[in-house]
C-alpha cells in the first residue's frame, strides 16, 4: 500500500513548533535589547492567541517601541531557522515504526527552509520514501495543487485511486485529490480538529487520532 502524509498537526503538534520559535525570538531579542525573554514570550503567546499568526512580531515590536520592518524580517528568520524543539506524537511514532511493507511518503506546505528543519527536528528522513516539500516546486504547487501528489504517482507507477492521503485540514488537504479518486482520510487532531468543511472538501474517512488508521486502513480497498 502507498500512504502519503501530511507533517504539521498530522505528525507532531503544530503549536509545539510555533511555541519554539516563540522562544527563539525571545532569546534572539533579550540578546539583542536586553529584553526579558519571558515577558517577551509571554506577548507573543498574547498576540496569538488575540490575532492569530500574521502579525505577532509587528504587535510585539510595536509594544517596545521599535517596530520597523527591517526588525520584523529578522524576527522571521529567526523563527523559520531555528533548530525545532518538536516531537513526533506517540501515535505517529508506533505508526511510522509499524507500517511494513508500506511505501510511505511526506507532502507538506510551508516555508522550505522552516518544514525541512522540521522534518530533521523530528528525525523522519529515513521513515519516507521521499518528502515532498510543496515550496520547493513553487507556491503554485501547494496545496490544494495535486502537483507532489502526481509526482508520486509517477514515481510508484500506478494510479492515484490506488494510494492514501492521511492529512488534517479539511480547507485544502482533500478537496483537490477525491476528484482523482485519491482515498483520503481526515485525523481529527491539531487545530482544524473541530473545523466544518465545506461541501465537497472533507475527506473520505475521519479517524479521531493515528491510532486509529491501522484498523481503518484493512478496510479500504485500493
Amino acid at each position: 500500500m502507498v500512504l502519503v502524509f501530511d507533517l504539521d498537526d498530522t505528525l507532531y503538534e503544530e503549536r509545539t513548533y510555533v511555541a519554539s520559535g516563540f522562544r527563539s525570538v525571545a532569546q534572539w531579542l533579550e540578546t539583542k535589547f536586553g529584553w526579558d525573554r519571558a515577558l517577551t514570550y509571554q506577548t507573543m503567546t498574547e498576540v496569538l492567541g488575540t490575532e492569530g499568526r500574521g502579525r505577532v512580531f509587528d504587535r510585539l515590536l510595536e509594544r517596545q517601541g521599535r517596530f520597523s520592518k527591517t526588525l520584523v524580517r529578522q524576527c522571521v528568520n529567526v523563527y523559520r531557522n531555528h533548530t525545532p524543539e518538536i516531537q513526533l506524537w506517540p501515535a505517529a511514532q508506533d505508526l511510522l515504526s509499524g507500517l511494513a511493507g508500506c511505501h510511505l511518503y511526506l507532502v507538506t506546505d510551508g516555508h522550505k527552509v522552516a518544514q525541512a528543519r522540521k522534518v530533521q527536528a523530528l528525525g523522519i528522513e529515513r521513515r519516507f520514501q521521499r518528502i515532498y516539500l510543496t515550496h520547493r516546486y513553487g507556491l503554485r504547487n501547494a496545496k490544494p495543487s495535486t502537483h507532489c501528489f502526481e509526482l508520486i504517482r509517477a514515481r510508484e507507477a500506478r494510479p492515484l485511486k490506488e494510494m492514501v492521503y492521511v492529512a488534517d485540514n479539511p480547507a485544502k488537504d482533500f478537496v483537490g485529490l477525491k476528484p482523482l479518486g485519491m482515498q483520503t482520510v481526515r485525523v481529527l487532531t491539531g487545530i482544524y480538529r473541530d473545523s466544518v468543511a465545506a461541501p465537497g472538501y472533507d475527506a473520505q474517512y475521519r479517524i479521531d487520532d493515528l491510532r486509529s488508521l491501522p484498523s481503518l486502513l484493512q478496510g479500504i480497498r485500493v
